[in-house]
């Protein structure tokens, strides 16, 4: 048996002796002394009822109440002696089948019942097993004897006991065989969530095929997908991490092209060389370096920035950011298509700064890679929320290259050459700045021709 198994059936089984124990005491010490109280609770009620019924009432009376209570009524005078008294009482209780051995009232007790005042006596019989409980009540100068015989509940009750401890013994064996069933249903389902859990330490993402229709069928469940959730981060952690080091190897060709020139045109002018076309080349390879690292600052401080969101017009910005590209197209013999449907303002939520630097990297990606001569741009109002989406043609055949086109550092095209590729930061940029505006963007490469779009959310105002 498993450690839980063990663990249940033990706490079941002091939980259910704890029970038994605590029965047994009530019955044995408590359920008495409650009983006598009950029984006393009855003949108050009835020495109450009694005493406004007028003494020429009570002969007729006195049966009715008997046979409707369970009860023995007697009555004789207060005006006799205790002796009189007395016996007078015990030979009516006789009449009625009832035989005390022990019965008295005593002088103080007459005088009390005299005064008006009731009495309590409970009379042990011994041999007979039982106890004969009488309230005395003075009612019209008789006293009035209400009685029942209690029998002995010690042993009545040592009888239940036995009999409790026969069923609770049958109970608890039972108890033990379900609970190890039980158990075992439990068990089993855990040590498989247990196996899986282990591999998914080992990184074997593994599932847990569970069928329980419970809880734990709703645990295999969350397991399962945290499994596919955590493979997905791993592979996407190692495709990181793959494009990571391209990337350093890329960065340093990149850094190391440039710095060669740059000594190469360094020793030249030390060596007298220079035909006034050196400083030039420094200067450019230089500005090339700045530029990169400048990228990479700026991916770095964009994780981090705290961005000044507040009502932008969208179509205002839309304009003057195309406005700044028309001379560019037009120098690159590429035509630019507007589709412009916006209304005349469209307020989003934004930081215009950084919203217009996401337009500008889309438009000079577009301007820099765009294989055909024609770049589109089209912005309308769909659904309360503004979509801008810019399209070119493209070599779409490499699927699988276009689906992490977002991630830092990957680059569509690995040669060398700065025309065909970059550093792989830029739709890095674009895509982080869009996060932090909680806009919904993507990309779609399909037929030759590649669309990248956002969408923001329309203020009302």
């Amino acid at each position: 048996m498993s450690k839980l198994g063990y663990k249940l059936i033990t706490r079941i089984t002091l939980a259910l002796l704890a029970v038994f124990i605590l029965t047994f005491a009530m019955n044995t010490y408590f359920l008495p002394k409650y009983f006598l109280y009950q029984k006393k609770e009855k003949l108050a009620s009835l020495t109450a009822e009694l005493s406004s019924v007028p003494a020429d009432a009570l002969d007729s009376m006195i049966p009715k109440l008997e046979q409707a209570r369970d009860v023995t009524i007697v009555y004789t005078s207060l005006a006799q002696n205790a002796d009189d008294l007395n016996d007078r009482i015990l030979r009516q209780l006789n009449l009625k089948g009832i035989t005390l051995s022990k019965f008295w009232l005593s002088e103080e007790n007459i005088a009390l019942l005299r005064a008006g005042s009731r009495v309590n006596k409970l009379y042990d019989q011994a041999k007979l097993k039982s106890s004969f409980l009488v309230n005395f009540l003075p009612s019209g100068g008789n006293v009035l004897a209400v009685g029942e015989s209690i029998s002995y509940s010690k042993e009545t009750i040592g009888i239940m006991n036995r009999f409790n401890l026969y069923i609770w013994a049958s109970m608890l064996l039972l108890l033990i065989v379900l609970s190890a069933l039980y158990t075992a249903r439990i068990v089993k389902p855990l040590a498989k969530l247990n196996d899986t859990a282990k591999s998914i330490a080992d990184l074997a993402f593994t599932h847990a095929d569970i069928r329980t229709g419970d809880e734990i069928e709703s645990l295999a469940g969350s397991i399962n997908r945290m499994s596919d959730k955590l493979k997905a981060s791993q592979q996407s952690l190692e495709a990181r991490n793959a494009n990571l080091r391209t990337f350093i190897a890329d960065i340093s060709h990149e850094l190391k092209t440039p710095l060669s020139l740059i000594q190469a045109y360094a020793a030249g002018i030390q060596d007298g060389l220079d035909d006034g076309t050196y400083a030039e080349v420094i200067g450019r390879q230089t500005k090339h370096m700045a530029g990169m690292i400048d990228q990479l600052l700026e991916l770095s401080r964009l994780q981090t920035e705290i961005y000044e969101l507040m009502p932008t017009d969208f179509h205002r910005l839309l304009t003057t950011t195309i406005d700044d590209y028309r001379a560019a197209f037009r120098h690159k013999n590429m035509e630019l298509i507007v589709d412009d449907k916006l209304p005349e303002e469209a307020w989003v939520m934004a930081d215009s700064r950084k919203l217009e630097s996401v337009m500008r990297n889309l438009l000079s990606n577009a301007l820099k890679y765009a294989k055909g001569k024609w770049v589109r741009v089209a912005a309308e109002v769909q659904s309360s929320a503004v979509h801008f989406s810019i399209m070119n043609e493209a070599d779409t055949s490499q699927e699988a290259k276009w689906g992490q086109v977002w991630e830092p550092f990957f680059v569509m095209e690995e040669s060398r050459s700065k025309q065909l590729s970059g550093t792989g930061l830029g739709l890095s940029i674009t895509a982080s700045i869009l996060q932090k505006h909680h806009a919904n963007y993507g990309h779609a490469a399909q037929d030759g021709k590649v669309e990248f779009y956002f969408s923001l959310g329309v203020m009302d105002l």
